[in-house]
């Protein structure tokens, strides 16, 4: 494969992605941070480049290779979980050493990450947020590794939204880490203490029954439910089960100006300002918790989060348990998580893909998916025999009933953009709608208007 230059190209997204603010932060199991990430107005290089021997190599000590690696930090959970991996891995490795860097993850990961290719500086293995995915595999940064990825894996054992997410025009240059979907979590003492039987672990509500029953559970002490207004969890998928397409088919044209997508914002928000059953992220600012911390004590019956958030939940040592989002007229669930990828750079291009591979096994992702960040991504560790290596009945509570919520999910659809941009305009324009009071009308029209010239200018550019 040819060798593409790629400071140019890239100074202008990193550009782009230190001038954007950063609120909030993306998790380490691929859920996406609400702030913009870098957009990429930069030309597409041919091809990925091969590895570059001429790139500053690791530091090598007692003639071991050190292979570089980054990610971000959720949480210290995630970050002691990482670790523990990389230990394994050196076991199993002798004479190759993983130095990990996490970072803040979203827009500043993005950034990071940008700052050490053009300063060529880059790591032999990173994270990928999927949302980053296509811009660094069409800039050339990232190391093609389809025919290495064939001879060990089957695209086919992958669930259909990763599989989606990783193949692009039958290439692939990384490896999905796991998947991660929204959950509706809840506090089993509310509902114990109201008389109220636990959502089903089996069955999704319809919307008009789960908005029933957050009035039910809201007290002058507790709200019904928190996290449906969330776009990197949440709302993406209740646009989807109304029958709110995002984009068309070909991923070509936004078409979010729709009456179902009308009727999607206004009920969530009516949630809200209307049934008074949920609050707002300036009612956990003021209380000083967070939304997990609201779920524990009980100021929230419910909780919409991302199944990443089952670690945490699980660790605190309270009755939590967990069942499938509510939905509008058709239950489903999305899913997308980060990639791991090689840089094209890496002077350790064998012992960073016997890295990758250690990272998509049973030791690395197993591990994660049963302290309950993570949950598997392809479907032989959704048999039974694989689900009992790493299903853990004090962790992951229904978990076996929702199975096929998990596997079966639809690809978020913002990861198979060409540019962050668009989710950041959903969150941008959302923002307005839910705090500030934004038209409704007003807002799928700014939607559609925003993204469809994003749109147009990434295929006036090729």
């Amino acid at each position: 494969m040819k060798r593409t230059k790629l400071t140019k190209a890239l100074v202008a997204c990193l550009a782009a992605a230190m001038a954007v603010s950063v609120a909030g932060c993306g998790g380490g199991g691929g859920q996406q941070s609400s702030a913009p990430a870098a957009d990429n107005n930069a030309p597409a290089a041919d091809n990925a480049p091969a590895a570059d021997n001429n790139a500053p190599a690791a530091d090598n000590k007692g003639g071991d290779v050190t292979i570089s690696f980054m990610g971000w930090e959720a949480s210290p959970l995630e970050t002691d979980a990482v670790k523990n991996g990389i230990s394994i891995f050196e076991s199993e490795n002798p004479g190759v050493k993983v130095s990990y860097t996490p970072s803040l993850s979203g827009a500043e990961y993005t950034a990071k990450l940008l700052s050490t290719v053009a300063g060529d500086s880059t790591p032999d293995v990173m994270f990928m947020q999927s949302t980053d995915y296509r811009m660094f595999a069409s800039r050339g940064v990232l190391t093609e590794v389809t025919d290495k990825f064939s001879e060990e894996f089957s695209l086919d054992d992958f669930v259909d939204s990763a599989r989606q997410i990783m193949e692009i025009d039958g290439h692939v240059f990384g490896i999905q880490s796991c998947i991660v979907t929204p959950v509706l979590y809840y506090n089993k003492d509310i509902f114990d203490a109201a008389g109220i039987p636990y959502p089903s672990a089996s069955e999704a509500m319809q919307w008009e029954d789960f908005r029933q029953l957050c009035i039910k559970l809201t007290t002058d002490d507790v709200y019904g439910c928190y996290g449906q207004e969330v776009v990197s969890t949440s709302l993406n998928a209740f646009l989807q089960s109304n029958g709110a397409a995002m984009y068309t088919d070909d991923m070509n044209t936004c078409t979010v100006n729709s009456p179902e997508a009308i009727e999607v914002l206004n009920a969530i928000r009516d949630l809200r300002i209307v049934d008074n059953a949920a609050p707002d992220a300036t009612t956990l600012e003021n209380i000083g918790m967070s939304a997990n911390q609201m779920l524990q004590t009980g100021r929230v019956a419910m909780l919409i989060d991302g199944s990443w958030a089952l670690q945490e939940l699980a660790s605190i040592g309270f009755p939590v348990d967990m069942a499938p989002i509510p939905y509008f007229k058709t239950p489903t669930n999305i899913a997308q998580a980060h990639l791991h990828c090689i840089s094209a750079r890496s002077p350790h291009q064998d012992e960073s893909w016997e890295f990758l591979k250690f990272l998509s096994g049973m030791n690395y992702q197993g591990a994660l998916v049963k302290s309950g960040l993570w949950m598997p991504n392809r479907i032989s560790m959704y048999e039974d025999a694989a689900v009992n290596e790493w299903f853990d009945p004090a962790v992951h509570g229904s978990y076996k009933q929702m199975l096929g919520y998990f596997k079966d999910a639809k690809v978020q659809v913002s990861a198979l953009q060409k540019s962050s941009q668009c989710s950041d305009i959903l969150t941008e324009e959302t923002d307005k709608f839910f705090k500030d009071g934004q038209a409704t009308e007003a807002t799928v029209e700014n939607l559609q208007t925003r993204i469809n010239e994003v749109l147009e200018r990434l295929a006036s550019e090729g």
